[in-house]
């Protein structure tokens, strides 16, 4: 069988074509560092087959050996034929015949030709003793784990014997003092033995491939016994005639070399030409090409109760590595990444490049996406530990995304897409690993169907705000409201910000939504101030949103039309998108500025603020993420982060205001810590406009208020 032996070394890839017999073995890992080369774990099903085959091959052996006798033993060795046939064997299993690039198809060893014809002249003893004498030079050549010596010299033994019991049914024996020339009127016999020979082999190394790979016998023989019968049949049909030449005239069996010679060459000339076909010319790996080959086998045999996993994986600031250090140095880089990843994975699983500093890693068999997060955690390891080239120390790092057939797709560029989908927003979240998700992607039916629904929704009202107070942690006082959006569906009911936000945000459908937004808030405030309840209401607004420049002159628009002064709405715009350049530079930003809108800075802790770009930032309140005040009492890593904002917010002369305030002794602790206002459950839920405005008169101590219908907020 082929082996994997993809070295990379420090000057560059390098194939190293070390091919095992296919009827070797197939155990992977010719290259010697590879520390997968090793013993199979005890008691499991591949342990239990090889040991089985081991102890039934080596005792067939010893009695093929007793039978031979010591003397004769001892006599046979003193016999020029019997060296120059053992050289021809070990050549044989040093460079196997190879004629396809599938990794289960392998190469055929040309020591079968002369086992085989030893077998018809001399008999059993002699060819098992030959060929197990082959297998273990072969093996000390290549440094090969002694399980695998041991169970390459069992299945010969094997082979040869259920080969000499056909000889036998036709009353053959053959013995070194009584050699068997076949004649004509024995290929029957030949050809029978030769059949039971590769089949007793084929059957044998097949099964602990299958088991190895985790893969179906039948697809495994299926996959290897067609290449491997053209070339078997071709060397053990020149047994017969070797055995001729070997009872005329010994010295000349080794012209035999010739033609064997021919086919290596012809057949590695080609192997080549498919593998480089089929392979990255700078690491080695699988390329797109022959990912795909391996999936759709994959897809093929999988199982009902197993899935079938595709993980992409992009390197992460892989370009700062290329345009600093150059080229050569960044494909030294993907050569390592490389030999780590070929080296993180399970047996069976496929490592392929698809370019650049992207690669994928097929899972033929995976039980559920945990095991598959578990793989990409382990792959993700692998490539954290640090990088040094060029006198430099690299941390390398990468995003991964999963894709599983058939809960995500049902062929090979469905699940490429999904992965790639995930990945995307692995990298965007910075989490390392995500599973695919049909309500994130945006172009899942799913995703266009509820893009559909959202475009209707924002003509027929179904858009609506609900408000949420903000009260003052001294006083109790409020100090405004913030607007929440909410989307009541006509057959989904009510609609997660969180699942149609994002998806606004991917589309033009935004600008159109915080158009509606801030129209419909701006006429909700203008309602509340004209009838005495004058408090600020607090709109959030998208990045794309804040560097548009229209959203100056729609507010300017709105406040003057409805006789309202800039104190009365509020722009919250999250921290991340304040901290960039972009925000300094734009002109709606001055414009908001200039109008005297208020900023508040929202979600903060979030993102990456230092203390001059805080300060420079034109905002006049900043919001402490929920999801550390709401661990104030429980964690005090959390409220030492709370506490350092609000003390320096206050240092810079701005207003804290915490986020998700639940309990009174969160609170508590607040006031404690000198925040300013606080927003939460504690001191209100979000409510429609008719809720909200009893709320408010309740709430603030003017005498008399004028009416102010809910009816008069339009929905949007």
């Amino acid at each position: 069988m082929t082996e994997r032996a993809q070295s990379v070394s420090r000057s560059g890839p390098e194939v190293v074509p070390s091919h095992s017999d296919l009827l070797g073995v197939y155990l992977l890992m010719t290259d010697p560092s590879d520390t997968r080369d090793t013993a199979p774990r005890p008691f499991s099903p591949l342990w239990t087959y090889l040991t089985g085959v081991i102890i039934t091959g080596i005792a067939a052996l010893m009695v093929a050996e007793v039978r031979l006798g010591f003397g004769q033993l001892a006599t046979l060795t003193r016999t020029s034929l019997f060296w120059v046939l053992l050289v021809l064997v070990v050549l044989g299993e040093l460079r196997p015949i190879v004629v396809s690039t599938s990794r289960l198809a392998g190469g055929t060893a040309t020591s079968t030709l002369f086992t085989f014809a030893v077998l018809l002249y001399q008999g059993l003893s002699v060819a098992v003793l030959i060929h197990s004498l082959a297998l273990v030079v072969s093996g000390l050549v290549h440094r090969r784990a002694w399980h695998r010596v041991l169970f390459n010299v069992s299945q010969v033994s094997l082979a040869s014997m259920a080969a000499a019991v056909v000889l036998g049914a036709f009353g053959h024996h053959p013995h070194p003092v009584q050699p068997w020339v076949p004649g004509g009127t024995d290929i029957t016999a030949v050809a029978l033995a030769a059949v039971a020979y590769f089949a007793v082999r084929g059957v044998l190394v097949c099964a602990a491939v299958a088991l190895h790979e985790r893969r179906s016998l039948f697809r495994v023989i299926r996959t290897t016994i067609g290449h491997q019968s053209l070339v078997y049949a071709a060397l053990l049909g020149l047994a017969p005639p070797v055995v001729i030449v070997m009872s005329h005239s010994p010295a000349l069996v080794p012209l035999f070399v010739a033609p064997l010679a021919t086919m290596y060459l012809t057949a590695s000339l080609s192997v080549r030409r498919d593998h480089q076909a089929m392979h990255d010319g700078l690491t080695a790996l699988p390329n797109r090409k022959l990912l795909i080959l391996r999936t759709e086998e994959a897809l093929a045999e999988a199982r009902d109760d197993a899935r079938v996993g595709l993980l992409l994986l992009d390197l992460d600031r892989f370009k700062e590595v290329n345009d600093t250090l150059g080229h050569p140095v960044g494909d030294r880089l993907l050569q390592i990444v490389a030999h780590r990843l070929t080296h993180s994975v399970r047996p069976g699983d496929v490592v392929a490049r698809l370019g650049g500093d992207e690669f994928a890693v097929l899972l033929p068999t995976v039980r559920d996406a945990v095991a598959a997060r578990e793989v990409a955690a382990r792959l993700r390891a692998a490539l954290t530990e640090p990088v040094r080239l060029e006198g430099m120390t690299f941390d390398v790092d990468a995003s991964v995304g999963i894709a599983l057939y058939p809960d995500h797709a049902p062929d090979f560029e469905l699940l490429l897409q999904r992965s790639d989908v995930a990945m995307y927003f692995a990298k965007e979240g910075r989490t390392g690993v995500e599973v695919y998700l049909a309500e994130k992607d945006r172009n899942s039916p799913e995703r266009l169907n509820l893009l559909g629904d959202l475009r209707r929704a924002v003509g027929q009202g179904e858009l609506v705000l609900h408000y949420q107070p903000k009260v003052s942690l001294a006083s109790g006082a409020v100090e405004g409201v913030e607007a929440l959006l909410r989307w009541w569906h006509p057959d989904r009911g009510l609609v997660s910000p969180a699942d149609f936000i994002p998806l606004a945000e991917q589309s033009y459908l935004m600008r159109q939504i915080t158009q509606h937004v801030i129209d419909a808030a701006l006429e909700q405030a203008a309602c509340w101030w004209h009838s005495g309840l004058q408090v600020p209401v607090s709109v959030n607004v998208s990045a794309r949103d804040l560097l548009d420049s229209a959203l100056p002159d729609q507010l300017e628009a709105g406040l003057d039309r409805l006789q309202l002064p800039a104190g009365a709405i509020q722009l919250e715009v999250t921290e991340r998108i304040l901290m960039t350049d972009q925000a300094y530079t734009a002109d709606s930003v001055r414009a908001l500025v200039d109008l005297g809108i208020p900023l508040a800075l929202d979600d903060f802790g979030t993102g990456y603020s230092s203390l001059v770009r805080l300060q420079r930032l034109p905002v006049d309140e900043v919001k402490i993420d929920g999801s550390f005040v709401q661990r104030l009492g429980k964690s005090v890593d959390d409220e030492r982060i709370v506490r350092s904002i609000v003390d320096l917010v206050r240092s810079l002369g701005l207003r804290s205001v915490a986020e998700g305030v639940e309990t009174e002794e969160v609170a508590q602790h607040l006031r404690e810590m000198g925040c300013d206002a606080a927003q939460g459950w504690r001191f209100g839920e979000p409510m429609p406009p008719g809720e909200m405005t009893v709320w408010l008169q309740e709430r603030l101590s003017a005498a008399t208020y004028g009416r102010c219908e809910p009816a008069q907020v339009r929905a949007l």
